[in-house]
Parts: structure tokens; C-alpha cells; sequence
């Protein structure tokens, strides 16, 4: 029980072992060799004295005093036998005699026998003994035995106090305190040392005593620090759980078997990834790896977890690594949230992201991925894929004539047409508007595209009934294939629409698969699209003039205004393809406020002219420009530049009419309230241009061209038919009260048959070529004619010699 005081014993043994043996053994074998030269030292004055009381028996022959003499020695206790050599041989003696036991272990010591004779000294014999060698006690006296008794009493007594005092001092004590942590140990309360004294001993019990104490308020802290925390762990409304060592849970919260309806018994010691679904532990194991490497502080991971009645839930972990616990042991602080509702309202964000709201369809994002996704597959099959890029003919005239929600219908009636000749597999999206695409993923992607598209041309041909309405729509599809054409997913798209753009402008209503030669066509938009955008920049558009003439005088009546651009030569494009880009590209309202401006500002100038104060100015205007704030602006610059609204035609073209809306009138309604004149332009190439003079305010009718060139044909039935078709439209508008202007009058011919046949104004080349404002200024101004305004018939042979000139 006291192992302290057996090592203490030990130690002290040890030292008397290491210290005092030897020392012993010193002090015996000093007085041992001390006793062995004193015994020797007796022995050689004994054989001394025998030697010379020898000498007179011997030289006598007296054996019996040399018996005596031996006699005496041999009774000495340290003799063991004596001899006597006579040196004649004549008496020799031995004693012990012969055949006596002798002891061998013996020190002979021997000396000459002399006496001293008349001739002096003789040695007449010798002498010798045998000294017994005794062992190293047998040496010791008992002077020497006590001293050495003494010695072992005071060693003893010194290691019993030793021990006395250790067990008193020491043993006690430690023993008291071993009480004390055993029965802190057995019953788990803080037990106090009984001791009290001023020794080290004492100041460790003390410290013991405090240190129980310290302890005893810091264990009731811990548990109610403990108590606290279990209580907020469980209290908490957040699934709190712990997992430890294996991936085992080792602590869950009462929110936690709340939402998961498990019992606490059952889940504690259970591994975590056992409540997870099997696709979802890669996912999770990864997770803790990178949670026990600690290579991110707060690591969150997203899982489908099975609850207790084998219901699914999405769950949101966010872990955090604690500090290494006892022998290492690593674990984690989580808190699980379920994100199901979330990540079922994100599903649907995210299908409502990609899909149309409208038809159903993938929607343009939608259609995106789809394409990388099916190029992906595309290369992995080693297939091809076609992408079908299709766009609705008339639909904005649908749009707006009968409004957006029948345009809604429309689209939908669209998709599930479209949809209807695609097989399963062919995906199908609604790019914006009247935008729909295709992919299509096969071997023979092209030949199924081309036959796709030419039933899906059919099926959007057919009569589609909107309420009491019947509308009739078509549709322009261009085909791009993949990796035939391109390499890319943007190309592919971007190619397809190309080819639909070609078919579109080549006459609507087909299928066009893509060919190089449409990157022409492509080059040709975006050098015409950057014109526009540096005439805008810079300011290089102007507005050219060419006369209108009064046919039956020859004086001019008006100026169309036409759109210019600055531009050099060698890269000029046509104003139409100019009005036609920046119309779907939306800038042409800019453009037309421009044009507006220095058509009035080239009005103003003109007017300073004698006779040209009253002629009026022709707009063209864009569909796109006929909105709400047009009247007011138009107002605001004429009233800025002082010219009279009368003096202002509008030309409108079959385009604007077809868009029949209420606000489409209105803008019309207030334009002509406000004095401008409305002019029907190119008007008999519309299948429906007579309806319009009766639905519409309509002051001004210009024949197209088109006719005014076949008067001049070299087949006399179309000269014929050319003269009843213009002298039917002139009857129709002069009865209906609108002026009519012929259009693209080229030689003197066709004036002439134009003024047979009644038609009050006309315009064209045969009179002037649209000119620059200053050309325009310079050429009236030369002729005097125009200055006077005196002579018509001068201002008509003017005009008459210019066209002979020009025939």
C-alpha cells in the first residue's frame, strides 16, 4: 500500500549498499591485515627467541631440551607445526610427529640455529614454524568485533529513524491527500486533506484544498454552463446535430427529431450517410472531406434526407469542424435545414426561366443550353443538327389590327401546330415574338429539316379562325446545320436566321437552307447598319428634292422629299435598303426626325423663290413614325421655321393602311385637322388600294410607276391596258376629290399620253432628277421663267424641251 515509502526504503538500502558496505569492508579488511602483520610480526619474534634457545640444546645434542623448545612453540595458537634441522643431520625433529593431521593453509617462517663457538659464530642448524593464515573475521579481535557491532547498531538505528520520520512526515500526509483523491474519484465529490502544519507538506495539502474547491465551483459552472447549452441546443428552432468519429452521429436536438420524427435512442450512434439517399453520399462524403481538412470554414452541402416515415425532404447542411477532441477524435457542429419548399420553388423559377409562359416552349435561354447541350451530342453520336429558324409572315398586321390577345392566340395556335409535325425528339422553342426554332438530331438531319419545314410551311398556311375573324398567316424557315455549316451553337443560330432572312426578302412563305453567298448579304446589312449609325453620328443625312409638275401648265405644283445619305460612292446603297434596315433595326424615327428637319429648312429656302411660295412639300413617312406625339412635333417645327400646315403632304403607302388601328387613325384624324394633306403613294400595286379612298381621308393619289412605264411599251394591249388603268383611277380619285400624281415619267411619251389622259401632276426624271437643295436653288434660279412666273406656256416649253431633250 505505501510504495512511496518501499522505494524510500529502497533508496536508503541502496545508499547503505553503495556507501556503507564498502566502507565495511575497508574497516574489516584494514583490521584484518593490521591483526595478520601483528600475528606475523609475534611469530617472527617467537622463532627469534626459540632460534637462540635452541642453539646451546642443539650443539649439545640435547633432544630433549630442543623437544621442549619445539613443544612450546607448537602450543602458541597462531604455530601450527615447528621443525628443527640439525645442520650434521644429526637430530632432526618435526613436531607435530608425523602422521599427525596439519593443517596446510599455513605461513612458513624459518631462521638459521648459530652459535657462538671459540671460533665464533656457527650456524649449526635451522628453525622453522608454520603460522596458521586465518580468514578476515578470524583476524578480528573482539575489541574489533565490537567496534564493527557498534557501527551496525548505529546504521540501524539511523535507517529506522529514517523510516520513522519519512512515514511521520511524508507518508502520512500523502496518504491523507491519496484518501482525499480516491474518494473524490469513487464518490465524485470534492473531498478535503486533514492536515495542517507549516512544511512543504502542509502547503500542498492546503493548495490541494483550494484546488478541490476551485474545482467544485468551476464543475457546478460547467454544469450549469452545460445545462444552459443543452437547453439552447435543444431549444434552438433549427436541427442541430453532432457527428463524431465513423461518421456517427453523437447528438441531435430536439427541433432535429422533431422535423425528422426519429427517437433519440435510434439515431445516436447511427452513421449520418444511412438517413441519406444512395445518389447523394458521393456528395456528402466529399463534403466531410473537405470539413476535416479544414479547407473551408463553414461547409455547406445540399441532400435529399429520409425522415422517419420515409418521406423525402431536401435538407441544407452547413458543418463546421470542432477542436480535436480526447485522443484525437475529430467531429462536427451542424445544422440541417429543410430547403424542400426552396428548392421546389427554385425548380419551378428555374423551368418558368426557361420556358415560354406563352406557348409552353422552351424559351429562348431555354433554347440556348438546349442547343450546347445537343451540339455536345451531336459530337459524341457523330450525328448532325439542323436548326430550323422560323419567323411569321404578316403577324405584327394581325397583332395590331385585331390586338395583342389575339395575337397571343395566334402564337399558341402557332406552337401547337409546329409542334405537331416535330417528332418526340426534335426540340422546339419561342425565341420572342413571332420567333420560333428548331433543333433537329439525326443522321440525315437536312433532309428531315427540309421535309419538316415544308409541312410546317403548310400547316401554318391553313385558314386560322379568330372569333368572328379569319386570318391567314405564312412563314419564312431558314435551315442551318451543324457541323455542315458551322462549328459553333451561336453560328448555327445566327445562320438559320439568315437563311430565313433570304427567304423572307425573296418572297416569304418558303424554306431556304443556308449557303455561303448569304454572308454577302449579311456583310452588305452590317455595313449598311454602320452607315446608319455614323450618318446619325456625324449628320450626313440630307434630304433631296425633285419637282412635281403640273401637267397642263408645266409650272411646279410641289417637291417630293427624299432621304440621302452622304456616303462615298464606291459603298453607296440604295435609300430603300437604307429606310428597310434602320427600320428593323428601329432607328429610322431618328432618321425621320433628321429628314423632317431639313425638309423644312430646304421649304424655307425655297420659298424666298418667286412662285415656289406656294407649292407644297411631300413626306414619306415609315409606319414605325405614325405615333401619338407626330402631330405635335410636326406643329412645333413648322410653326418654327413659319410655314403653313397646308403646305405639308403626307405620303403614306399601302403599309401604314394595312396597319388599321384606332391609333392609327387618330394620328391621321389629327394630321389632317391640322391642315396637312394625306397622299395614297404607289397606289394600284395593293390588292386592296380602292377600299382604302373610302376608308380613309385620302387628298392625294400617286400611280406607281409601274404603269407610267408600260405607256410606253413596245406591245400596244398593254399600252392599251396601261392608258384604261390610269384613265379608271383617275375617273375613281378626281370623283372622290383627290388630286392624282403620276410617278417615274421618263420621256416626253409618256408626258404626253399622261396629259391626254387627264392626270393633273407628275413627277420623274424627264423633269428633274431628285436634287441638293443647292442644286435645287441654282437650277430655278437660272431660269427666268421660274423667277417671273409670267409665262406658263414659257414654264411649259421649258419642261417640253427638256423632255424632247432627253428622248
Amino acid at each position: 500500500m505505501h510504495s512511496v515509502e518501499r522505494r524510500f526504503v529502497a533508496t536508503i538500502c541502496a545508499a547503505v549498499a553503495i556507501v556503507a558496505t564498502p566502507l565495511i569492508f575497508l574497516f574489516l579488511s584494514l583490521s584484518a591485515e593490521r591483526i595478520a602483520h601483528e600475528r606475523i610480526d609475534n611469530a617472527k619474534a617467537l622463532l627469534a627467541t626459540s632460534a637462540s634457545a635452541v642453539a646451546k640444546p642443539l650443539w649439545d645434542f640435547d633432544r630433549e631440551a630442543v623437544e621442549t623448545v619445539l613443544s612450546a612453540l607448537v602450543k602458541h595458537d597462531d604455530i601450527a607445526n615447528a621443525a628443527l634441522t640439525d645442520a650434521s643431520g644429526g637430530l632432526s625433529m618435526a613436531l607435530p610427529e608425523a602422521g599427525s593431521r596439519v593443517s596446510t593453509d599455513v605461513e612458513t617462517l624459518s631462521l638459521p640455529v648459530t652459535y657462538e663457538t671459540p671460533k665464533g659464530q656457527k650456524a649449526i642448524g635451522r628453525i622453522e614454524i608454520g603460522v596458521r593464515k586465518l580468514g578476515m573475521i578470524g583476524r578480528l579481535g573482539l575489541s574489533d568485533l565490537g567496534a564493527f557491532a557498534i557501527f551496525l547498531v548505529a546504521l540501524c538505528a539511523i535507517f529506522l529513524a529514517a523510516v520513522v520520520s519519512n512515514r511521520i512526515t511524508i507518508m502520512r500526509p500523502l496518504a491523507r491527500l491519496a484518501d482525499a483523491i480516491d474518494a473524490t474519484r469513487l464518490s465524485g465529490s470534492h473531498h478535503q486533506v486533514l492536515w495542517d502544519s507549516d512544511d512543504e507538506m502542509g502547503r500542498l495539502a492546503s493548495n490541494f484544498n483550494d484546488m478541490q474547491a476551485r474545482l467544485k465551483r468551476d464543475e457546478a459552472e460547467l454544469l450549469e454552463a452545460h445545462r444552459r447549452t443543452t437547453e439552447i441546443y435543444n431549444m434552438t428552432p433549427a436541427m442541430l446535430f453532432s457527428i463524431g468519429q465513423g461518421n456517427r452521429l453523437t447528438a441531435v436536438s430536439d427541433y432535429w427529431l422533431q422535423a425528422t420524427g426519429y427517437e433519440r435512442e435510434a439515431v445516436r450512434g447511427s452513421i449520418f450517410t444511412d438517413f441519406l439517399l444512395p445518389e447523394a453520399h458521393e456528395a456528402y462524403i466529399a463534403h466531410r472531406l473537405a470539413v476535416m481538412s479544414q479547407s473551408c470554414d463553414l461547409c455547406q452541402v445540399t441532400v435529399p434526407f429520409r425522415k422517419a416515415d420515409d418521406t423525402i425532404m431536401t435538407v441544407l447542411i452547413v458543418e463546421r469542424r470542432q477542436p480535436d477532441g480526447i485522443d484525437g477524435e475529430h467531429s462536427t457542429l451542424s445544422v440541417m435545414t429543410d430547403v424542400t419548399a426552396l428548392k421546389q420553388a427554385e425548380s419551378r423559377n428555374h423551368l418558368q426561366a426557361m420556358t415560354d409562359h406563352l406557348t409552353g416552349q422552351l424559351n429562348r435561354q431555354g433554347f440556348e443550353i438546349a442547343l450546347g447541350d445537343t451540339i455536345r451530342a451531336a459530337d459524341t453520336l457523330g450525328v448532325s443538327l439542323a436548326c430550323l429558324f422560323i419567323d411569321l409572315d404578316r403577324f405584327k398586321w394581325i397583332n395590331d389590327q385585331l390586338g395583342h390577345a389575339m395575337g397571343d392566340i395566334v402564337l399558341r395556335e402557332t406552337s401547337q401546330r409546329i409542334r405537331s409535325v416535330l417528332r418526340d425528339q426534335d426540340k422546339l422553342a419561342r425565341l420572342g415574338g413571332d420567333e420560333f426554332a428548331i433543333l433537329i438530331l439525326d443522321r440525315d438531319a437536312m433532309v428531315i429539316a427540309k421535309t419538316l419545314g415544308e409541312r410546317i410551311c403548310e400547316r401554318l398556311a391553313e385558314p386560322l379562325e379568330l372569333g368572328s375573324t379569319v386570318a391567314a398567316i405564312s412563314s419564312s424557315i431558314g435551315i442551318a446545320v451543324y457541323p455542315d455549316h458551322t462549328n459553333s451553337a451561336a453560328d448555327l443560330l445566327l445562320k438559320a436566321d439568315m437563311a430565313m432572312y433570304a427567304r423572307k426578302h425573296d418572297g416569304k412563305n418558303g424554306v431556304l437552307v443556308y449557303h455561303p453567298s448569304l454572308m454577302d448579304a449579311v456583310r452588305e446589312r452590317l455595313e449598311i447598319e454602320a452607315a446608319i449609325e455614323r450618318g446619325l453620328r456625324e449628320d450626313l443625312f440630307d434630304v433631296y428634292l425633285q419637282p412635281i409638275i403640273d401637267l397642263g401648265t408645266g409650272r411646279i405644283a410641289g417637291f417630293e422629299a427624299l432621304m440621302r445619305l452622304d456616303q462615298p460612292e464606291e459603298s453607296a446603297f440604295a435609300s430603300s435598303r437604307i429606310i428597310e434596315i434602320a427600320e428593323e433595326t428601329g432607328l429610322i424615327g431618328k432618321i425621320g426626325e433628321r429628314v423632317l428637319e431639313k425638309a423644312a429648312q430646304h421649304l424655307k429656302r425655297l420659298s424666298a423663290l418667286d412662285g415656289i411660295e406656294s407649292t407644297y412639300l411631300a413626306l414619306n413617312f415609315s409606319p414605325l413614325q405614325f405615333e401619338p406625339s407626330l402631330p405635335t412635333r410636326l406643329a412645333a417645327l413648322l410653326l418654327k421655321y413659319e410655314i403653313a400646315s397646308t403646305r405639308i403632304v403626307i405620303e403614306i403607302t399601302e403599309a401604314v393602311l394595312l396597319a388599321d388601328n384606332a391609333e392609327m387613325h387618330t394620328v391621321m384624324a389629327q394630321l389632317s385637322a391640322f391642315g396637312c394633306r394625306i397622299a395614297l403613294d404607289d397606289f394600284g400595286t395593293g390588292y386592296s388600294s380602292l377600299s382604302y379612298l373610302n376608308r380613309f381621308q385620302v387628298d392625294i393619289v400617286k400611280i406607281d410607276q409601274s404603269f407610267t412605264r408600260t405607256l410606253a411599251s413596245d406591245q400596244p394591249e398593254v399600252r392599251r391596258k396601261s392608258r384604261m388603268l390610269i384613265k379608271g383611277i383617275r375617273t375613281i380619285s378626281q370623283q372622290m376629290g383627290c388630286t392624282v400624281v403620276a410617278e417615274g415619267i421618263e420621256n416626253n411619251e409618256q408626258w404626253l399620253s399622261l396629259r391626254r389622259l387627264g392626270i393633273d401632276h407628275g413627277q420623274g426624271y424627264l423633269f428633274s432628277a431628285p436634287l441638293s437643295i443647292d442644286e435645287m436653288m441654282g437650277m430655278l434660279e437660272e431660269k427666268s421663267e421660274v423667277k417671273n412666273q409670267n409665262s406658263a406656256r414659257s414654264t411649259e416649253r421649258h419642261y417640253r424641251d427638256k423632255a424632247n431633250a432627253s428622248a
